[in-house]
C-alpha cells in the first residue's frame, strides 16, 4: 500500500490534463447516450476517443476489468460491465470514465437521464450531483478528511447513501490513500493539506444502502432492486480551496461553488 502523498504543482498540471480528457470524454459519451444506443458503443467512443488524444484508458485491463468505462444503468451502482444492452427511454445511466497522461491519472463520473426520466430518478440524480459539489466544497486546506463524508451525508438524508464504495487518492495509481468516505462525523482523521488530490464520489440509492455484486465479480446492484445514481470529480487542494480537474466541456465549478475557480 503507497503513502499518501502530496502532488507538486507541476504533477498537478499533469493531472489536470488527465483530468480534462476524462471530463471531454465524458461530454462525448453523454451526448451519445440516448435510446437505441447499445452501451459497447457508449465503450468504444470512449476509447477512441482517449487513445486519440495519446493516453491510456484507466479502467482497461485494470484488475482485469475488461472495458474502458464503468458503465451501470438503473439499479446497478458502479462497475458496470459495457455489453450489447440497449439503453432505453427513462433509463438513468452512470458513466464512470478514468484516463492516464504521462503516467497521472484523472478519474470521474456521471450520471444522466436518457430521454425523458420520471420526476423521482431526476431527482435522485440532481440530489446525488449536489451531494458531490457539498463533499468538495470542504476539502479545503485545515478541514478534516471527514468533514467531505459529512456535507454528502448531510446533504443525501433522503437517500441510501451507499458505504462500501468510497472515494480515494489519486496520482500515479488510480487509487491511492486515504480513503474518502461518504458518510461520517465531521472533524476526524487526517488534517487536509493544499497538494492532495481527491476522488470525491458518491452513490446515492433510491432505497436502501444496501447492495450486491454480481457474479461478474464487478457489477454492483442495489440490493432491493431500486436505482442509484453515482457522481465523481478528481480535486486537487490549492491554498485557496479545492480545484475540480475534471469538469466536463463548458462546466465551471463557480456555478457550484461560487468564487472559487478552476481556471489555470
Amino acid at each position: 500500500m503507497s503513502s499518501i502523498t502530496r502532488k507538486t504543482d507541476a504533477q498537478i498540471a499533469t493531472m489536470r490534463r488527465a483530468g480534462r480528457l476524462v471530463g471531454h470524454t465524458l461530454t462525448l459519451v453523454s451526448a451519445a447516450a440516448r435510446p437505441g444506443v447499445s452501451l459497447l458503443q457508449l465503450d468504444e467512443l470512449a476509447h477512441k476517443t482517449i487513445v486519440e488524444a495519446g493516453a491510456v484508458p484507466s479502467f482497461l485491463g485494470y484488475h482485469g476489468f475488461p472495458a474502458v468505462l464503468c458503465l451501470s444503468p438503473n439499479d446497478r451502482v458502479v462497475h458496470g460491465i459495457p455489453d450489447e444492452t440497449v439503453l432505453r427511454e427513462g433509463d438513468i445511466l452512470s458513466i464512470d470514465c478514468g484516463a492516464i497522461v504521462d503516467g497521472w491519472h484523472g478519474d470521474a463520473a456521471v450520471t444522466i437521464p436518457i430521454g425523458e426520466v420520471d420526476e423521482a430518478g431526476r431527482r435522485l440524480i440532481e440530489a446525488t450531483e449536489r451531494a458531490m459539489w457539498a463533499g468538495i466544497a470542504q476539502a479545503r486546506p485545515r478541514n478534516r478528511l471527514s468533514d467531505i463524508g459529512h456535507a454528502i451525508e448531510r446533504s443525501a438524508s433522503d437517500y441510501g447513501v451507499v458505504r462500501e464504495y468510497v472515494g480515494h487518492g489519486i496520482g500515479t495509481e488510480m487509487h491511492e490513500p486515504p480513503q474518502v468516505h461518504n458518510y461520517g462525523r465531521p472533524g476526524r482523521g487526517l488534517k487536509l493539506e493544499a497538494g492532495l488530490v481527491l476522488a470525491i464520489e458518491p452513490m446515492l440509492n433510491e432505497g436502501g444502502p444496501e447492495t450486491d455484486v454480481l457474479d461478474d465479480g464487478w457489477t454492483v446492484v442495489t440490493s432491493d432492486g431500486r436505482r442509484s445514481a453515482h457522481f465523481e470529480h478528481t480535486v486537487a487542494l490549492t491554498p485557496d480551496g479545492p480545484e475540480v480537474l475534471t469538469l466536463l466541456d463548458d462546466a465551471r465549478q463557480e456555478d457550484w461553488l461560487g468564487g472559487v475557480t478552476a481556471s489555470r
